[in-house]
């Protein structure tokens, strides 16, 4: 399953609007629901971005997942008070959508090596960040772009030394995660499962770590959007995050007008029954 980035994607306008009841709907949240900052603690979505999801996952009957590199316990920090179905740390854990929480772990000892030899490396590079997630590693740089380079050297060894691992690039971060788990992956798994099956899936995604979605979500017919600038898989593209709000926003009148119609034909029925 391969494709080429291509950089003609559509522009915000012709955006669709597709019918909660048909689609599975997946969400990046840095850069896509919250705007990046340089603190990955400093990220927030707004709380009527919330409303926006919560009428979602309750139009599409629960067919509403996040997809993000954060471990699950952040999301759910990000959109308390909601509990959706998510994909953290690029699928490596993943609350399905029944509840079922899945996780994969590294071995003690090598995850405890990796967190040392990361530490020692960074300590040397000031202004860099080294986010533990329990069985991934990201190595962020924002605040010191000139140890860019270092940064990448310091990931490479480490990947070297353990090939269960591999290396992620994104926006002014490096991860090492488990190899294997990508966010295209965590969506192919959660269109194998209910309420997503025999969808159709949305995603919406910003980064380098989100081309695999796009990729999945393409092979399957779907609607892939790219938030912000940059070479992508992606159909479709809208400029800017607040884009994506508006869209959402969109989409819940939507599913609302589509609930209220629904809902009058019923009620019109059963009068003349």
């Amino acid at each position: 399953m391969t494709s080429e980035i291509q950089e003609n994607t559509t522009e915000t306008p012709l955006l669709p609007h597709p019918d909660s009841q048909q689609y599975a709907f997946f969400f990046d949240v840095d850069g896509t629901l919250a705007e990046i900052r340089d603190e990955p603690d400093a990220v927030s979505i707004p709380s009527d971005v919330r409303q926006h999801l919560q009428a979602l996952f309750t139009a599409s009957s629960g067919a509403l997942a996040l997809i993000s590199g954060r471990p699950v316990e952040q999301l759910d920090q990000l959109v308390a008070p909601l509990i959706l179905p998510a994909a953290g740390v690029h699928g490596a854990e993943m609350r399905d959508g029944e509840g079922q929480f899945h996780r994969v772990t590294l071995p003690a000892q090598m995850a405890k090596d990796v967190e040392q030899t990361l530490a020692a490396g960074m300590e040397k590079l000031p202004g860099t960040l080294l986010e533990v997630k329990g069985m991934a590693f990201a190595l962020h740089y924002r605040q010191a772009m000139l140890h860019q380079q270092h940064v990448l050297e310091l990931a490479e060894s480490v990947v070297a030394k353990h090939p269960e691992l591999v290396l992620q690039p994104g926006k002014c971060v490096i991860e090492i995660k488990p190899r294997g788990k990508d966010k295209g992956a965590a969506i192919y798994d959660f269109m194998q499962q209910p309420p997503f099956a025999g969808r159709l899936p949305v995603f919406v995604g910003d980064d380098l770590t989100d081309e695999k979605g796009f990729e999945v979500v393409n092979a399957l017919n779907g609607i892939s959007v790219k938030v912000g600038e940059g070479s992508s898989l992606a159909k479709y593209r809208v400029k800017h995050v607040r884009d994506v709000y508006q869209w959402l926003e969109t989409l819940q009148r939507h599913a609302s007008l589509s609930s209220s119609t629904t809902h009058t034909n019923t009620h019109t029925k059963e009068l003349h029954s």
